[in-house]
C-alpha cells in the first residue's frame, strides 16, 4: 500500500503543479448563464469579437485643476499607450471641474498579452508624471492586474501557512517529536492527488475550477484529512494498549473507526455536489472540485495512513508509548463533562440553546453586498481609480450599461434610454451586422443598490424592443438574485442529504432530526459570533455567496463531529460513556479544522477572510458547545426516544 501510494503521489506531483494553469476565474465575476446580462454579454461577443477585451482606464487628477504640463503629459501617455490598444486611444475626456483627465480604451492581444500591457501601462502611470499628478489605473483591466497581483504566489503561501497550522496543532495534540510526521505526510500526498486529478478533470473533461475552488480544495483537504487521522490514531492508540500485535490492532482500529469516517465523507461530499444545482458559476464550480478533496482525504487516511502506522510500529508515539494494560488517558477532563451534563440534562440544553439563539441575534449587523472599494483586505490602484473616477466624472462613467439590440430599432432604444431616471449619459450606438450596443451611463457608482434600481428602471423602459441590458452592474443585479434562488433551493436539499444520511447511519428519526435543528441553531449563532470578528476587522458586509457557502461547510463540517459522537455512543450503548472517550480526539480536530479554515485569512480579498472567520467561529462552537454540551444533553434528556424507531439502550 505505502509503494502503491509512493507511485501514485510521484505520478500526482508534476499534474498538481500545473492546476494554476488551467483556471478559469472568469466564473467569479461573470453573470450566471440564466441571466440577461450573460445572454447581452454573449451577443455583444458574437457581433464584436473583441468585446470582451479588458478595458483600461487611466485617469488623472490634481487638486486645483489640470495644468497645461499635465495635458501634455497625458497626451504622451495617449500616443504611448496606443501600441497597445485596439484602435488607438480616443481624446482624453476632461472632467467638469476641470480637476481630471480620463483615458479609456480597450487591450488588444490574447489574455497574456493583455495582462503585460496592463502591467506595462501602470508601470507608465506610477513614473515619469509631473509633480503632484494624482494616477491611477481602473477598469476590468486595472482590477484584473490587482487580482493579479495580490495572488501571486498566494496558492504556495496558502499550502505552507495551512501545514504549518496542522503540524504545530498536531505536535501539542501528540505530544510526540514524530507522530506528527506521518498525519502531516498522508494529508500533504492527499493534498497532491486531489489536485492533480481535478487537474485532468479540468483539462479533459470540462470541469470548472477557479481560484477560489483551488483555495478551498487546499483547505479542506488537510481539515477534513486531518479530522479523520486524529480519530483513526485515537482508536489505534486505544486498540494498542489492548493488543500486542499492531497489525490486529490496526485492524480492530480501522473496523470501528471506518463507519463513522466514511459517514462523515459521504456526508460533505453529498452535501459539496448539490452545489451543482446552483445558478451562480463560482458557487457551482465549488461543489465537485471540494467534493474530489474531501473524497481524496477519505481514501488517503484509510488506506496510506493505516499502513504508515503500522510499517513505523508503536515507537512513532514516542516518549508517550501504549502499552497493553495501560488505562491511563487523557478523559479526566471529559469525565467531568459528562457527569456535569448527565446530573440535568434538560437545563443544560435548554440554557445551551438559550445562549445560542442569543449569539445569532448578532447576525442582524451584517450586511450583504460588498463595494468595490471593499473587495480587497489592502488599497489596489483598481478600487483607487475608480474613487477618482467616482469624485469627479459621473459615478457610473468607469462601467457604463451596455443596452443590446437589432440594429433597427436602435433610435427608439436611445429615446427611451433617455428618459430614465438614473441615467446621465446615453451613447452613439455601435452597430456591427445586425446587433447595435448602445453605452447608458448611470449616475450612481456601479455597485451601488441605486444603480441596480436604474437597471430595472431601464430594463423596463427598452421590455418590448428586444434588447437585453448588460454591463457590470446589470450582472451584479442578476448575480445577487441568482443567489437568493440558490438559497432558497440549496438550503432545504442540503438539510435534505444531510437528514437522510443521518437517519442511514443512526437507524433513528428522532436523532437526525434533533440534530439538524442543532446545526442550523449552530450556524445562526457562528454567523451572529462572527459579526463581532468581521465588525472589529473592518468588514461587516458579507459577499453574496458567503451565507451559503458558510452554511454548507458548518451544516456539513458540524454535524461530522455529531456523526463521531453518535456512532461511539451506539458502539458504547452510553452516550456518556461515548462523550468521555471522543472528547480529546473530536476537540483537537474541531480546532485543527478551524485553524485551518483561518489559514485563509492570508489572502488578500475579502471574500476569502470573511469565509474564513465565520467557519472557523463556527466550527469551534459546534465542538465545544454543541457537541459537548448540547447534543448529549438532548440524546439524554429524550432517552429512548432519541433512538426511535430503533431500540437503543
Amino acid at each position: 500500500m505505502v509503494l502503491f501510494w509512493l507511485v501514485l503521489a510521484g505520478v500526482a506531483a508534476p499534474l498538481a503543479i500545473s492546476l494554476t494553469s488551467v483556471q478559469d476565474n472568469d466564473s467569479l465575476t461573470s453573470a450566471p448563464h440564466s441571466s440577461e446580462a450573460y445572454r447581452a454579454q454573449q451577443r455583444v461577443e458574437q457581433a464584436f469579437p473583441d468585446a470582451d477585451a479588458l478595458v483600461a482606464v487611466a485617469v488623472y487628477t490634481r487638486d486645483g485643476g489640470i495644468t497645461d504640463a499635465d495635458r501634455a503629459a497625458v497626451e504622451a501617455d495617449r500616443t504611448s499607450f496606443a501600441r497597445y490598444a485596439i484602435d488607438g486611444v480616443p481624446p482624453a475626456v476632461p472632467s467638469e471641474d476641470g480637476e481630471a483627465l480620463l483615458l479609456s480604451f480597450p487591450l488588444r492581444g490574447d489574455p497574456d498579452t493583455q495582462s503585460a500591457a496592463t502591467s506595462d501601462i501602470r508601470d507608465a502611470l506610477d513614473t515619469g508624471e509631473p509633480a503632484g499628478l494624482e494616477t491611477a489605473l481602473t477598469g476590468s483591466a486595472g482590477a484584473s492586474g490587482d487580482v493579479f497581483d495580490a495572488f501571486e504566489g498566494m496558492d504556495v503561501l496558502l499550502v505552507l501557512v495551512t501545514a504549518a497550522v496542522v503540524a504545530v496543532l498536531l505536535l501539542v495534540t501528540y505530544r510526540s517529536p514524530v507522530l506528527w510526521l506521518i498525519p502531516l505526510l498522508t494529508v500533504g500526498v492527499a493534498s497532491q492527488v486531489a489536485s492533480a486529478v481535478v487537474y485532468l478533470l479540468a483539462k479533459n473533461a470540462g470541469l470548472s475550477v477557479d481560484l477560489q475552488a483551488q483555495n478551498v480544495l487546499t483547505i479542506l483537504v488537510f481539515g477534513a484529512g486531518t479530522d479523520y487521522a486524529l480519530l483513526l490514531i485515537s482508536r489505534y492508540r486505544e486498540e494498542l494498549r489492548r493488543h500486542e500485535n499492531r497489525h490486529r490492532a490496526m485492524a480492530n482500529a480501522l473496523r470501528r473507526s471506518f463507519p463513522a469516517i466514511a459517514a462523515s465523507a459521504a456526508t460533505v461530499s453529498l452535501a459539496l455536489l448539490c452545489l451543482l444545482f446552483a445558478d451562480l458559476n463560482s458557487t457551482r464550480a465549488l461543489g465537485p472540485v471540494a467534493a474530489i478533496g474531501i473524497a481524496a482525504a477519505f481514501v488517503a487516511m484509510t488506506t496510506l495512513l493505516p499502513a504508515l502506522l503500522v510499517v513505523c510500529g508503536r515507537w512513532l508515539f514516542w516518549p508517550f508509548v501504549p502499552r497493553v494494560g495501560d488505562t491511563t488517558g487523557d478523559s479526566r477532563g471529559w469525565s467531568a463533562v459528562a457527569r456535569f451534563v448527565g446530573r440535568r440534562p434538560g437545563r443544560v440544553w435548554g440554557s445551551t440553546a438559550v445562549i445560542l439563539a442569543g449569539l445569532a441575534l448578532g447576525a442582524t449587523t451584517l450586511s450583504l453586498g460588498i463595494p468595490a472599494d471593499e473587495t480587497f483586505t489592502g488599497e489596489v490602484g483598481s478600487v483607487t481609480g475608480q474613487r477618482l473616477v467616482a469624485q469627479h466624472y459621473a459615478a457610473g462613467t468607469s462601467a457604463p450599461a451596455d443596452v443590446v439590440v437589432d440594429a433597427g430599432r436602435a433610435d427608439e432604444v436611445v429615446a427611451a434610454a433617455r428618459g430614465v431616471d438614473g441615467v446621465t449619459a446615453v451613447g452613439a450606438p455601435r452597430v456591427s451586422g445586425d446587433t447595435a450596443v448602445i453605452p447608458a451611463t448611470l449616475t450612481d457608482p456601479p455597485d451601488s443598490q441605486a444603480a441596480e434600481d436604474t437597471i430595472d428602471r431601464l430594463r423596463a423602459a427598452v421590455d418590448g424592443t428586444g434588447a437585453l441590458v448588460g454591463g457590470q452592474t446589470a450582472g451584479q443585479l442578476d448575480t445577487e438574485r441568482a443567489t437568493d434562488r440558490d438559497h432558497r433551493l440549496l438550503v432545504p436539499l442540503i438539510l435534505g442529504v444531510v437528514f437522510v444520511i443521518l437517519v442511514v447511519l443512526l437507524r433513528a428519526l428522532v436523532a437526525p432530526l434533533l440534530l439538524i435543528l442543532s446545526v442550523v441553531l449552530s450556524y445562526a449563532a457562528a454567523l451572529g459570533a462572527a459579526a463581532g470578528v468581521l465588525h472589529l476587522l473592518g468588514y461587516p458586509r458579507l459577499e453574496y455567496s458567503i451565507v451559503l457557502t458558510t452554511f454548507l461547510f458548518l451544516v456539513a463540517l458540524g454535524v461530522d463531529y455529531t456523526i463521531f459522537l453518535m456512532t461511539r455512543a451506539r458502539e458504547e450503548r452510553s452516550v456518556q460513556r461515548a462523550l468521555v472517550s471522543t472528547g480529546t480526539v473530536i476537540t483537537s480536530a474541531g480546532v485543527v479544522l478551524a485553524a485551518t479554515f483561518a489559514a485563509l485569512c492570508v489572502l488578500p480579498l475579502t471574500p476569502s477572510l470573511q469565509l474564513g472567520v465565520i467557519v472557523a467561529v463556527g466550527v469551534l462552537i459546534d465542538t465545544f458547545v454543541v457537541r459537548s454540551l448540547l447534543v448529549p444533553a438532548l440524546a439524554l434528556h429524550t432517552g429512548r426516544r432519541f433512538w426511535w424507531p430503533s431500540r437503543h439502550a
